[in-house]
């Protein structure tokens, strides 16, 4: 792969698959099956929200010089997506699909807005700005996936 909307993007569709199969368990009501689906989307989010915030951001706020615009927007959405994202796995727990589907209607439409902006805006950006230090980036999350595959903490 070899721009971050590709790698990127690829993640974004994974988190989303995902994400269907564990709220289609909710709608079964089939609780424990949506308590490990959903914990395993959840765990691939924070896995993708890490990559952007712990690599790709600081990369990217390195090159354009300061730190606000495009990243401080993402990085409030990335709050956002975790608040909602508790608050779903707290309805499973308590096998509450009324609560489960409050958060999830939010969080669809801001996932998908936030990856139109990420794969529209950002990602391009991220590969123009970053030019010759994208493969030694790309690299670097290629690592933080496989450490996270073995169950490290990158």
């Amino acid at each position: 792969m070899s721009s971050i909307g590709t790698f990127l993007g690829r993640d974004h569709q994974q988190c989303d698959d995902q994400y269907a199969l564990a709220e289609a368990r909710v709608v079964g009501k089939q609780w424990a099956l949506a308590s490990g689906d959903f914990g395993a989307f959840r765990t691939m989010l924070e896995h993708h929200l890490g990559m952007e915030e712990q690599l790709m951001f600081p990369a990217l706020e390195q090159a354009m010089g300061h730190s606000g615009g495009p990243t401080a927007v993402m990085r409030g959405e990335h709050t956002h997506m975790r608040d909602l994202v508790q608050g779903m796995a707290d309805a499973i727990a308590a096998q509450d699909g009324d609560e489960f589907f409050n958060h999830a209607d939010t969080l669809r439409m801001l996932m998908r807005q936030h990856n139109l902006k990420e794969e529209g805006i950002l990602y391009p950006m991220a590969d123009r700005f970053l030019g010759g230090q994208l493969p030694q980036l790309l690299e670097q999350m290629r690592a933080f996936e496989a450490a996270a595959e073995q169950g490290a903490t990158p």
